[in-house]
């Protein structure tokens, strides 16, 4: 076997048996970013309708991107549908978003496989305790009267549960003393802090993609992902964790992808798109700081 050969199967090794400790340790382990192949015209749509007084300001609407699963519109949307009222966030855009998100991370190919499907085990967990609530509520209530609550609305308990939004899972699962500040555990909260963690990362990330250098060369995706990485979740990771994340991000496209990947053309509209999706995040991400940090949980383990 030559050394090529033997390099590649180290990786390989090497990556199946972080995929292991994600699976046992949970999401602080997040590292290259993006998205899985897809088939695309060579001759790309324009992705928003910048006519109009604001134009310049980036784009007013948001069209589908035709031949390919990650939609740039989808994410925008389900990012701006999150935030509730003035401080709280709503679960399901949130978990909605991630799901975009994960698509967004299929799409750059199998070497981030493992991590999307590690993202995709702790939005289904924060799934799976809004659905058992649910049916507690139910057993509680009785068939009748619950028959009667969501007759009209067979959404309702989405919107009035305890899983619901941010603040009102806080509430419920220390109520009930389901959150353990010393020990893992697979409460909501801390689920949510993992995620919470890594849309840190992807955040920075995309904010580096979108920069357009007044002079000098464009950084490649690469080495973007790489610093992001080293500013957000290697703070959590492991001296292995983090040597092994290095190597991941070799495999990146180069920008070149992103721009069919979003249906753009050109760095600028690049820009425009990826600031609209980050501002975006931006809220979603301070609203989430500002809770967990409120209820002490910024270090759950």
């Amino acid at each position: 076997m030559g050394v090529k050969s033997k390099a590649a199967a180290a990786i390989v090794v090497l990556l199946l048996f972080l995929g292991s400790l994600w699976l046992q340790g949970g999401l602080d382990y997040h590292w290259d970013s993006c998205l899985k192949g897809y088939n695309q015209e060579n001759k790309l749509p324009q992705l928003y309708n910048s006519s109009g007084v604001d134009g310049a300001e980036g784009p007013q609407v948001l069209e589908g991107c035709p031949g390919q699963t990650f939609q740039v519109s989808l994410l925008l949307s389900h990012l701006l549908a999150a935030p509730a009222d003035t401080s709280d966030v709503l679960l399901q855009p949130y978990l909605s978003s991630w799901d975009e998100l994960v698509k967004f991370m299929e799409a750059l190919g199998p070497m981030v496989g493992l991590i999307s499907s590690e993202i995709e085990s702790k939005t289904s967990i924060i799934r799976q305790l809004a659905l058992l609530s649910e049916k507690n509520s139910e057993a509680e209530l009785g068939p009748d009267e619950n028959s009667i609550n969501t007759e009209n609305d067979p959404e309702a308990s989405q919107h009035t549960g305890p899983y619901h939004s941010l603040r009102s899972m806080i509430w419920m699962e220390m109520n009930k003393g389901l959150v353990d500040f010393h020990h893992q555990t697979d409460s909501g909260c801390r689920t949510i802090l993992r995620l919470h963690r890594a849309l840190l990362w992807l955040k920075l990330f995309l904010q580096k993609l979108a920069e357009t250098p007044v002079a000098g060369r464009l950084r490649s995706p690469s080495e973007l992902c790489r610093e992001s990485y080293q500013n957000t979740l290697a703070n959590h990771h492991t001296w292995f964790v983090r040597r092994a994340a290095e190597l991941a991000f070799i495999a990146l496209p180069e920008r070149g992808y992103f721009y069919r990947l979003v249906c753009v053309q050109s760095q600028e509209e690049l820009s425009i798109v990826l600031n609209k999706v980050v501002q975006a995040i931006e809220e979603v991400y301070d609203r989430t700081q500002k809770t967990l940090a409120e209820n002490g949980m910024l270090d759950l383990p």
